[in-house]
């Protein structure tokens, strides 16, 4: 059965986090916001460029603008929180609203020419960002068939772990499901990145103001 689905409504709600028994993951307040990242910063270097280290607290959740409107402006990759094991949940659910004028473009910063999306992410503890080795199975982000595309509006989608998930040097969970469940086992991070089917996390700007606001992102 497909669990995944895609909402227009324009509802909020407070954010949660399920109670998979081997999660450790923070509960809600206003110190919510600041657990989540954005980034990713690698010795040093934050890709996310024109960006602010952290979203905006609200009392649904959390937001932040959009960089634009040209590519040297800035742009968004991926924003993050600590995570525990996720070896015994079933999945992840996010809730979001994007609030823009009709006309705006989201547009990926490395690909242009393809839509903009929003994946869901996985990253094992102890990562060191070099693909290489162990490495090769560290990353995770959504399937191909869950990619959001970025579109002025409210969205929900609940993406499985036994769906086929695509690690980052391009395989994915059904070629390798040893190393995506021992990652489960191992995560440190999770989020969200933006950027489009061929670049999972390269970025995105918009052409003209828009803000992205999360109102839910729960472990199931």
């Amino acid at each position: 059965m497909n669990r995944r689905h895609f909402l227009a409504s324009t509802g909020s709600a407070a954010i949660t986090f399920g109670a998979a028994p081997s999660l450790a993951l923070a509960q809600g307040g206003r110190d919510f916001a600041y657990d989540w990242e954005i980034g990713p910063v690698i010795r040093g270097r934050n890709y996310s460029v024109g960006m602010p280290p952290h979203p905006v607290v609200t009392r649904d959740g959390w937001y932040f603008d959009f960089p634009g409107p040209r590519r040297r402006d800035g742009h968004v990759h991926y924003i993050t929180r600590p995570s525990g094991p996720l070896d015994r949940a079933r999945g992840i659910r996010i809730r979001f609203r994007i609030d823009a004028r009709r006309n705006t473009r989201f547009v990926p910063q490395e690909h242009p020419d393809l839509h903009a999306t929003l994946s869901l992410y996985l990253q094992e503890n102890g990562d060191d960002w070099s693909g290489r080795g162990r490495g090769e199975f560290s990353r995770w982000y959504s399937p191909t068939a869950a990619l959001i595309e970025l579109t002025p509006g409210a969205h929900e989608a609940s993406i499985m772990f036994d769906e086929n998930w695509i690690s980052v040097m391009g395989s994915n969970r059904n070629r390798n499901p040893r190393e995506f469940a021992a990652m489960l086992a191992r995560v440190g991070t999770v989020g969200i990145t933006f950027g489009s089917r061929q670049a999972r996390g390269h970025g995105v700007f918009a052409t003209a103001p828009a803000r992205f606001e999360l109102l839910d992102f729960a472990i199931i």
